[in-house]
């Protein structure tokens, strides 16, 4: 059973959980099996990724001269990028999805691919 307490004495509503009579709390709470954790993604990476991506959308801002909300519909997909042979070919790809930015994209690329160099791609965990 549930009891509520008035608004009067309490700023908050709480709700009480009464014991039905003739048992015991101990009866009533089953024992848990302590279960296992996994893992699927490295969090070291996702952190890495997640760095990167606001990293990516800050420049953006500045490259376009605009709000975030306000940045061109493109896609920089990291995953794709690393998926290149080589850094030209990935340094050609992101020109061309900035070819409408007005400003000088040279350092953004070269400062974009140091930093996805080393990274992992992220590629959904196969099941065991």
């Amino acid at each position: 059973m549930a009891a509520l307490t008035s608004p009067e004495s309490s700023q908050q509503a709480r709700v009480y959980f009464q014991t039905p009579p003739g048992s015991t709390e101990e009866a009533e709470t089953p024992v848990r099996k302590q279960g296992r954790v996994t893992v699927k993604y490295d969090r070291k990476e996702l952190r890495k990724r997640l760095n990167l991506e606001e990293w990516i959308i800050d420049q953006l801002t500045d490259l376009y001269d605009c709000e975030e909300e306000a940045i061109p519909e493109l896609e920089i997909d990291v995953d794709e990028l690393l998926d290149m042979e080589n850094d030209v070919d990935r340094a050609a790809r992101v020109k061309e999805l900035l070819v409408d930015c007005y400003k000088p994209t040279e350092e953004f690329v070269a400062e974009l691919l140091d930093k996805i160099r080393g990274m992992q791609k992220l590629s959904t965990p196969q099941k065991k």
